[in-house]
Formats: C-alpha cells, sequence, structure tokens
C-alpha cells in the first residue's frame, strides 16, 4: 500500500515462528551481533619464546616414571616399613643415652621393638563403679583456711592543711568522704590496686581543691615500701602544693535591664576580690534563676558561665549571660489531658488573681494544692507567653496545667484497742470526685465489741473557696459503753478549714448543725436500775482552732489552741436548751532531735441545764485512751449505785509526755490527770492521776501507738492495767 510522504507508521503483528533449518538452510536471514570494540594493545611481559624455553620437557624419554603405573597401597606400606627399619642416625649424631632399647649401642632398631615406659598406659581399666574423678575446686568455693594474700597499706596526706586554713569546708573531710583509698579502709589484694587507687586519689586531690578556688595545683602520689618486717605496712603518700588561690578580679553579667534596676546585682553574692568557689559560683547563679521568676520574670534563664583564669596573676575574670524574657502578670488557666476538673474550678485553687505580677512562689503554692486534692497521678504547671499587653511594659502569663488523673476510689481501714472501748475495727470506702469538681461520697462502718455503726458522707472540698469543705452526714450507730447504752441515728451539715496531713493550717475553724434521736439508757433513781429513754437533740456548733506544730500527727515544736462552743437543745418531755464548751490546749517542745516534751490541758462545760436533763451521750465523761490513761473510757466522775458512771457537767485534764526516738522507734513515759464533775464549772479538785510507759513505731503516716498505763491510788474495781493502742500520738 503507497504511504504519503513524510508519513511514517507502525505496524503490529503477532509474531511469526521460524524454523531452525530454514536458518541453517539460509532462508531466513540472521541478524549480524554488533562488533565488539577493539581492545588495547599491550605489551607482554616475557615474550612467549622465552617462556617456551625456560619449561623442561615433560616426556617418557626424559623421565621413564612418568608412564610407569601407581604401585598399591600394600607395596607403598611395604616399601616405607622396610626403609623405617634399615634407618640409622644422621652423620655425626649418636643413639640416645640411657635409652633400654638402645643400650646395646645398635641403633638399627626397628620401631616396632620401641617400650612403653608408662605402666598406666597398659593398665587394666577400673570399673565404672569405682572410677573416681577429683573435683575442680574454684577460689570461691576455698576452704577457710586458705586465706587470700593481702597487703596492708596507711594513707599520709601531706600539704592540705594550708589550702586548709584558707577555706570555710574542711578539704581533708570533703577529700576522705570520696578516696578510694579511705573506702578501702587500708586493705588491698596486691599493690597494683592500691597504685591505682593512688592515682585516683590525685585526680580527686586535684578536683576538690578546684572547688575552692586552687585551679594550678601540684599533686605528687607515689607508694613507699615498709620500713621493716615488724611493721609490713606500705605508706600510700599524697603530697599537695596548692599554689596561688584564684580570686575573681571582674563580674560581668550580661543582662537587658530589670525592674526594679537593681534586681540582679541585689540578689547576686559574689564580688570581686573574693577566691573561686564552685559552691557559690552555683549558688549565686542559683539565687538569680530564683529571684527573677519570684519578680514577674517566669521565661528568665540563666545562662553559661565563662570564667577566664590568668595563671600569672591567679585571677579569674567571671562572665554570665542572663535572658530575663518579659516581665508578666497573670492572666488565665489553659488545661488539658486527663482531666480532673476544669479550668474554673483551679482559680478557685489559685491564692492570685489576673493582673497581679507573676509570683513563681504562688504558682508552686498552686501546684501543692492540686497535689493535696489527691485526684492526680500527676499534675504539671508551667508558664506560657500570650504576646497581650498588660500595661506597664508588662504581657499577660498564661498558666497551662497538664492533668493526669488517679484512681478515684480508695479503700482504707484501721484497727484499734482501748480499755474501756475493746477493740475496734474500721473501714471505709471513698470516691474522691465522684460529684465534679471534687466532691467525694464516703461510705464508712464501724464494728467493735463496744460500737457497731455504718453511714454516709457527701463531702465537697474547696467549695468555691481554696481550702473550704462542706459536708453532709448520714450514720447510725449503736454504742454500748459502761456508762450508757445508745441507738443513735444523726443527720448533720457542716462548713470547715480544716488540717489534713498534707496540707496542715495554721488557722482553722468549722460550724454547722446537727439533729440526733437517740434511745440511751441511764441510771433511774426510782427503780435503781438502768431505764431506756429517748432524746431528740438539736443544735449548732462553731469550732476555732490555732496551730504552730510542725507535725499533725507527730509534732516536735509550737503549740495549739483550740475552742469549741455548741449551744444545743434536748427534748424529752420538754425543751431544755444548754450550752457545750470546751478549750483544749498544747505545747511541744525540742529538747535535741531526739528528746521532746509535751504537755496538754483541757476543760470543759455544761451550762443551762440539769444533770439528767441531758443525754447521757452529751455529757462530759474523763478516762482512756485520749483523755486520762490508766483507767477505762469514761470511767472517771460520779458514780451510779450500780457503779458505773454518770458523767458530768465539767471536766479538768492534763497530760506531760517525754518523747524520746531512736530510728523508726520511740518509747514515751507520761502522767495523766484529770476529773469529771457534776458541777457546771471545773472543780480541779479530788484528781485522779495515771502514769505510764508506751511505744511507738513510725511509719510515713505517722507513728503506730502503743501505750500501757496503771492508776495511781488504785480503787477497787479499776484494772491494775490498762492497754490503748492507735495511731497517732497521744495529742
Amino acid at each position: 500500500m503507497a504511504q504519503d510522504a513524510g508519513t511514517a507508521t507502525t505496524t503490529s503483528a503477532a509474531p511469526a515462528t521460524v524454523d531452525d533449518a530454514e536458518v541453517r538452510a539460509g532462508n531466513v536471514p540472521v541478524p549480524t551481533p554488533p562488533a565488539a570494540p577493539p581492545l588495547p594493545d599491550v605489551a607482554p611481559i616475557i615474550p612467549d619464546d622465552e617462556f617456551n624455553a625456560s619449561v623442561p620437557e615433560l616426556d617418557a624419554s626424559s623421565d621413564p616414571a612418568l608412564d610407569a603405573p601407581l604401585e598399591s597401597i600394600e607395596a607403598f606400606e611395604r616399601r616405607i616399613a622396610e626403609e623405617q627399619a634399615g634407618a640409622k642416625p644422621n652423620a655425626g649424631t649418636a643413639p640416645p643415652l640411657g635409652d633400654p632399647a638402645l643400650a646395646d649401642a645398635d641403633a638399627n632398631e626397628e620401631v616396632g621393638d620401641a617400650p612403653v615406659r608408662d605402666a598406666e598406659l597398659v593398665a587394666p581399666l577400673p570399673p565404672l563403679d569405682q572410677f573416681e574423678v577429683t573435683p575442680v575446686r574454684f577460689a570461691d568455693e576455698a576452704p577457710d583456711d586458705d586465706k587470700d594474700v593481702e597487703v596492708r597499706y596507711r594513707v599520709d596526706l601531706r600539704g592540705l592543711d594550708l589550702a586548709d586554713k584558707e577555706t570555710e569546708t574542711n578539704l581533708k573531710d570533703q577529700f576522705q568522704s570520696l578516696s578510694a583509698l579511705e573506702k578501702g579502709d587500708g586493705k588491698a589484694a596486691n599493690t597494683a590496686m592500691i597504685s591505682a587507687r593512688l592515682t585516683e586519689d590525685g585526680q580527686l586531690m586535684e578536683t576538690v581543691l578546684a572547688s575552692e578556688g586552687w585551679y594550678s595545683p601540684t599533686v605528687r602520689t607515689r607508694m613507699e615500701a615498709p620500713g621493716d618486717q615488724a611493721d609490713p605496712t606500705a605508706t600510700a603518700v599524697i603530697d599537695v602544693q596548692p599554689g596561688q588561690r584564684y580570686t575573681f578580679s571582674n563580674i560581668v553579667i550580661n543582662a537587658d535591664p530589670t525592674s526594679p534596676p537593681n534586681l540582679i546585682a541585689d540578689n547576686f553574692a559574689l564580688k570581686v576580690g573574693e577566691p573561686i568557689v564552685a559552691e557559690r559560683v552555683q549558688g549565686a547563679e542559683a539565687k538569680i534563676a530564683v529571684a527573677l521568676p519570684e519578680n514577674g520574670y517566669p521565661f528568665a534563664e540563666v545562662g553559661q558561665r565563662d570564667i577566664l583564669l590568668d595563671q600569672a596573676t591567679a585571677k579569674g575574670e567571671y562572665t554570665l549571660p542572663v535572658t530575663i524574657g518579659p516581665r508578666g502578670r497573670f492572666g488565665g488557666f489553659t488545661t488539658d489531658g486527663d482531666l480532673a476538673f476544669d479550668a474554673d474550678h483551679i482559680q478557685v485553687l489559685a491564692r492570685f488573681k489576673r493582673g497581679e505580677l507573676y509570683d513563681s512562689r504562688k504558682v508552686d503554692d498552686l501546684r501543692k494544692a492540686l497535689v493535696a486534692t489527691s485526684l492526680f497521678s500527676t499534675v504539671a504547671v508551667e508558664p506560657r507567653k500570650t504576646g497581650e499587653a498588660a500595661g506597664d511594659g508588662t504581657e499577660y502569663v498564661q498558666l497551662h496545667v497538664q492533668q493526669d488523673a488517679g484512681p478515684p476510689r480508695t479503700i482504707a481501714g484501721s484497727l484499734g484497742y482501748a480499755a474501756g472501748e475493746g477493740i475496734t475495727a474500721q473501714a471505709t470506702w471513698t470516691h474522691r470526685n465522684m460529684f465534679p469538681p471534687e466532691g467525694a461520697l464516703i461510705a464508712n462502718a464501724i464494728l467493735g465489741t463496744r460500737q457497731q455503726g455504718a453511714g454516709v458522707t457527701f463531702r465537697r472540698s474547696n467549695a468555691g473557696k481554696r481550702d473550704r469543705t462542706f459536708e453532709l452526714v448520714a450514720e447510725a450507730f449503736h454504742n454500748d459503753y459502761d456508762a450508757y447504752s445508745a441507738y443513735t441515728g444523726r443527720l448533720a451539715a457542716r462548713i470547715a478549714r480544716d488540717s489534713t496531713p498534707i496540707w496542715q493550717k495554721r488557722y482553722t475553724y468549722a460550724f454547722g448543725v446537727e439533729f440526733l434521736a437517740t434511745a440511751e439508757t441511764d441510771y433511774d433513781a426510782a427503780t435503781r436500775g438502768r431505764k431506756r429513754n429517748t432524746y431528740y437533740v438539736a443544735g449548732v456548733n462553731g469550732q476555732v482552732g490555732f496551730d504552730t506544730s510542725d507535725d499533725l500527727l507527730n509534732p516536735t515544736k509550737g503549740y495549739r489552741a483550740t475552742m469549741l462552743l455548741q449551744p444545743e437543745a434536748t427534748v424529752r418531755g420538754g425543751f431544755d436548751p444548754y450550752v457545750r464548751g470546751r478549750l483544749d490546749a498544747s505545747t511541744y517542745y525540742s529538747v535535741t532531735d531526739s528528746l521532746v516534751l509535751a504537755a496538754r490541758v483541757r476543760v470543759g462545760t455544761i451550762q443551762g441545764a440539769g444533770l439528767f436533763d441531758i443525754a447521757p451521750s452529751r455529757r462530759l465523761y474523763a478516762g482512756g485512751g485520749g483523755s486520762v490513761r490508766g483507767y477505762a473510757y469514761q470511767a472517771l466522775g460520779e458514780q451510779a449505785p450500780d457503779g458505773n458512771p454518770v458523767g458530768g457537767r465539767s471536766l479538768n485534764e492534763g497530760s506531760f509526755e517525754a518523747r524520746y526516738r531512736f530510728g523508726n522507734y520511740g518509747v514515751v513515759a507520761f502522767v495523766d490527770a484529770g476529773q469529771a464533775y457534776r458541777e457546771t464549772m471545773p472543780q480541779f479538785s479530788d484528781l485522779r492521776y495515771g502514769v505510764g510507759i508506751g511505744g511507738r513505731f513510725y511509719t510515713n503516716f505517722g507513728p503506730v501507738r502503743l501505750d500501757v498505763a496503771t492508776p495511781l491510788g488504785r480503787k477497787p474495781g479499776e484494772s491494775r492495767f490498762n492497754i490503748y493502742v492507735s495511731i497517732g500520738q497521744a495529742f
């Protein structure tokens, strides 16, 4: 088919099958492969003629053995044996002397005639049951009588006294606390070990001196052999020449201006002319790093110092770069993570308001408050720049709280014993954040020989204000004491600012309302027996406290004072109002780190009602583990004709303890005194005393207490000894 000029076409078809015979016949053209590129000419190292001439001719005419058949293996072995049998010593050598096989001086001995000299090689093998193997003994299994070789040494430190006189620290003590030689306790396995320790201590000495300003000391070390055999102790000598102590010749702090202008200078302790002491340098830098964020600079950074030393003058020029960043004021809050509560509640916990100058101490306080909620496994607070102007050359700083909520539920229990109260076991289940924020539900149960009960509490911590707690309580319980037996139901509401083991407060308060319905036994003069009466009690209460002690459960210094007022009324055939009041005070004094003296007093009164118009459980009692030890619970005061206490309308108590602690254990000697009275005011007469001794086991949550006490002037019916077990000090 004709194609237009200049037009290219492409045709595709199925490949044709070509027979090899046709190719061989030349009927099918075979494409010729492209020619390989020519190789370059290379001159031979050895010409072929010269190489062939140097190779010998190998043919039968030159060596008939080349065409000879190989001999058999048997013929080869036979020929070798014949050659060895006829072997003779080399020229100039003689047979081995003393060899029994060659004693006849016949050098032509056959190999098979050589004697076997080791009888063990031809001895019969022993039976397996008699075969013994001596075990290998390792060094750490050696018997006690195998003593290791030991080299003893002493350390001789020379020349350090010259430097010690110029420092406030004891360089010798500092060196010895880190010395490898001192840690070796004068013993080593060999002298190489002593030498290695000596080298290490030489470097340590240079470091210790440099930390106090001696940057060019000469420290020489050597080993001195023992002087005589009577004293085989070697001497490790460290000879020190401190040289000159370096001082500051100039101090330069590269930083932008601050407000106030002298903020850095007032908080930087280094001065020109004083020695270059590493600890003081680090402390001065740390103080700047702390002072700037406390005064409005949350993003300040202290850079890497540079000290240029001049060996000729023993001077050092100190330069410190400081990046102060923008001056800030508190702005708002942001939060993310596994949330326990939102940013609004974080603002409730903060002790600062928007617009106040940034202070890192207040941020640390917020962080502690977040931890004290016990709702987090981890929590972090960090400042972030906003760029939003706040006036006066400052900008707002946003605090970001990273939350990681922890398990909200807790199960706890306690077990105690006290004379007159018996054994008491308590169990508590708590969900600390069932009603966010910080709305806890607490279920508790008590089971004991003298009391049983259960209750539920709703508690809102930090309720609208930092450290304020709101509680609602509903409970029912049964108490069976010598003074009375009661079945009681109780409803109460309370707003308080209380101390906790995590967050102890100086000022505390509480106020609330309370309603009780109780059926209690009381002595009936008409029947001369116990009669159960029903009482309905309603009242309000208020309490204030002041606490300067250093620990809530184990105070060692300071004092405490608490005052309680409870206006209430009892309804039982009439309306009987009265006021209950109580004052507690205690003080603590540390004689030494181990010995603490503690004392307390308590006075109480009920005004406005007769003794038997008050429910027995609302009267005042003395005696027991938290009162006067040595006596049973509520045992002191007026006794009914049946021998049981009836309680009183006033009381006074006092205690004195000497607490001695050693490690995690302690002992306590104590004396208690007190009495309860029918009168409305304490009489401070007819006091009863108890003395005793106690043991303490100190844990991370407070001391476990065991006290044993005995009454003084014991009366009939009173126990000789009384035991009290609980958590925390008695007061």
